[in-house]
């Protein structure tokens, strides 16, 4: 029997009823890590407010949560509590390890800095490292920049973000997984339907509202477009919740496009969305390459995005989608009336050829990947 302990920042809470849920994808990445392992530990954070709709069960007592306490933030106090915390983390982490066979750490985060270095040096268990931000980023946090430096030198594989030209040989390009083989396939079949309709043309935002996901970049871009572009857009569909809601919602108050405002909403939800929008915009300065464009992309959704990190390694600006920089209200406009602009033909074309191999994005595959290339080799 195989085990694995895998340690992150993820959020969990307890619901009413007494159920543990967590973080709608990475619970289901991990429900689905259960066709190669028999039992997962995983060593993440509880929080004590109330659950987001967007939170899930484990489907398997298989897994089962080793509680954190909730750490990380931006303000002095919350580093010096990350750092307090850091005997109560290890302990916590030691206690998984002895019960499993494998781990899985999964960066960046706060509690990095210190149980990254204890992984490498104090810990015979075999395991791999998954850093899921952006490889590349040049101004990253210190802490960031501090947990890249140590995967880069020491020897167990990590997975990342897009194939560069100098990443070490441990270090392998793996596709984030966030689609089921059904799922692909009931794509196909909407993709293949799908027309754009410039009187109906609908485009969603999927991410936290905050500055650095763009959500404040996207508002003003497409507030900046004249009546007659404005026309063309029937909804714009915001999904997500953050401290910039409020804000957001002032922005476009008086506006005459009609922006919907959702939330924290399930997955299946969210799939749905999709399905009846013909553009996802995410202008963020920051990003590994998010799961939110390859789910929407999969249902027929071009992709309008910021050119960082592993992007245009899957998007082909002009012939699946739009890449744009710097990240600019001007340069994001530019690319969103190219969208309002495409003919129906322009579009199938665009939703059709699908450079991105969305079968890379599947469970089925990542799972196999694991095995072949971690498992056996770590």
């Amino acid at each position: 029997m195989s085990k694995l302990t895998i340690i992150s920042h993820t959020e969990h809470y307890l619901t009413d009823d007494g159920q543990i849920v967590g973080l709608g994808s990475t619970v289901t990445e991990i429900n689905h890590l259960l066709d190669i392992f028999d039992e997962i530990i995983h060593v993440a954070m509880l929080h004590k407010v109330p659950a987001p709709p967007s939170a899930l069960p484990y489907t398997s007592d298989r897994v089962k949560l080793l509680e954190l306490p909730a750490l990380g933030g931006t303000k002095a106090k919350d580093k010096f509590r990350l750092v307090l915390n850091a005997p109560k983390v290890l302990k916590t982490v030691r206690k998984a390890l002895k019960h499993t066979d494998y781990f899985q750490f999964r960066a960046p985060t706060g509690i990095g800095v210190y149980v990254i270095p204890y992984l490498i040096f104090c810990c015979s268990k075999q395991g791999w490292f998954k850093y899921a931000g952006n490889w590349k980023q040049e101004k990253a946090p210190l802490a960031y920049r501090f947990q890249r430096w140590l995967l880069k030198t020491q020897k167990r594989r990590v997975t990342i973000n897009g194939q560069w030209p100098d990443q070490p040989t441990h270090c392998l390009t793996f596709e984030n997984p966030c689609l089921t083989l059904k799922e692909v396939a009931d794509g196909e079949s909407i993709r293949i339907q799908k027309r754009h309709n410039l009187s109906q043309m609908n485009m969603c935002f999927v991410g936290r509202l905050e500055i650095e996901k763009g959500i404040a970049l996207m508002i003003e871009s497409l507030l900046q477009l004249n009546p007659e572009e404005q026309s063309r857009i029937n909804d714009i569909h915001i999904v997500g919740d953050g401290i910039y809601r409020e804000a957001c919602m002032t922005m476009v108050k008086n506006s005459t496009l009609n922006f919907i405002f959702h939330g924290h909403i399930s997955r299946e939800v969210v799939h749905d969305i999709y399905k009846k929008c013909h553009a996802i915009v995410l202008p963020s300065v920051s990003e590994g390459f998010p799961k939110v464009v390859s789910e929407a992309m999969n249902y027929g959704c071009l992709p309008i995005v910021s050119n960082i990190s592993a992007m245009a390694h899957y998007i082909k600006d002009g012939e699946n989608g739009f890449l744009f920089f710097p990240i600019t209200k001007t340069e994001l406009t530019v690319k969103i009336k190219k969208m309002l602009n495409l003919s129906d033909t322009q579009y199938a074309n665009m939703i059709s050829t699908q450079n991105l191999e969305l079968y890379k994005f599947t469970y089925s595959y990542y799972n196999k990947r694991i095995n072949k290339e971690l498992i056996q080799h770590t």
